[in-house]
């Protein structure tokens, strides 16, 4: 019996280091699938990283219940994307040590919007006053707030410094790959007028100079009678041969746009996952089709 008691006592320790070392990884919270994307690149297997937001619902004005509240505050690292994007960011306390701006570096850079008030489904009017939000878009950004991402993560010990780095080099190369395929599918289409589903694409068309015109339909909708004639009145205005949409509709709204001319792109602004690839592979695929849409 002497002998048995220290045993089981090992024993008993052993059993209970398990799920504490299971609940001590390090968890990284995101407002947005992009940065989830890229934290995920950054920090590999040594945390954990979430994005909390169902897919039904836009992240810009998502509304966190008491749950999710104390799963962000419990977070190890915040990631706020800044630009506006995020609207429950400003009535929620967070822990100043906690948070990490992604876009604090870049705000230089912020391009400034009208104020646009409308619907998204859901009963509650929103605005668009104030910043463009979805900075990602636009692969030079992307890479300043995955820098930011690292720093962020390497400040607090979440991940070692030199894996951090490596996967950062990673991702960079990554992106300026995306920055290179983009330049390439949008070359020569400066002087073809698009138009955008929403008003989500302004850094994108500023980075490859694009004459982009943004509508106010609901993601993956079919247009109203409404917003079929708007689209008609926008294509006599502005000639324009491209209609990008946030996401893919029913098919018959495709063969609307198809009837006045329009070539059909389904470019997602990866606030949300795709149900298939990765940010990498959906924007690769939205360049391609990009590209074979040109009439160039």
């Amino acid at each position: 019996m002497p002998l048995l008691r220290p045993l089981l006592a090992v024993v008993m320790i052993l059993l209970a280091a398990s799920p504490v070392a299971a609940q001590d990884r390090p968890r990284v919270v995101a407002v947005n699938y992009a940065l989830q994307y890229f934290a995920e690149r950054l920090v590999g297997d040594t945390a954990e990283v979430i994005f909390p937001v169902p897919q039904d619902v836009d992240p810009s004005f998502w509304r966190p219940s008491i749950a999710d509240i104390s799963t962000i505050q419990s977070a190890d690292l915040i990631l706020l994307n800044g630009a506006g994007f995020a609207t429950w960011v400003d009535r929620v306390s967070l822990p100043r040590a906690k948070v990490a701006n992604t876009t604090a570096a870049i705000e230089d850079r912020f391009i400034r919007t009208e104020s646009i008030t409308h619907s998204h489904g859901d009963g509650d009017e929103h605005s668009h006053e104030g910043l463009a939000s979805y900075t990602w878009l636009d692969p030079m950004l992307a890479i300043a707030q995955a820098e930011a991402i690292a720093s962020a993560i390497t400040a607090r010990g979440i991940a070692p410094e030199d894996e951090v780095a490596n996967r950062l080099a990673a991702l960079r190369t990554d992106l300026e790959g995306l920055d290179t395929q983009a330049t390439r599918a949008f070359a020569g289409m400066q002087d073809i007028a698009m138009i955008a589903t929403h008003p989500r694409y302004q850094y994108l068309a500023r980075r490859y100079d694009l004459s982009l015109t943004s509508l106010e339909w609901e993601a993956g909708a079919m247009p109203t009678d409404a917003e079929r004639a708007e689209l008609v009145a926008l294509v006599a205005q502005t000639g324009a041969q491209v209609l990008i949409w946030e996401a893919e509709p029913p098919a018959d709204a495709f063969a609307i746009a198809a009837n006045l001319g329009l070539a059909n792109i389904v470019f997602p602004t990866l606030a949300h996952g795709v149900e298939e690839g990765d940010y990498m592979q959906a924007v690769a695929a939205a360049l391609t089709a990009m590209s074979d849409a040109s009439p160039q």
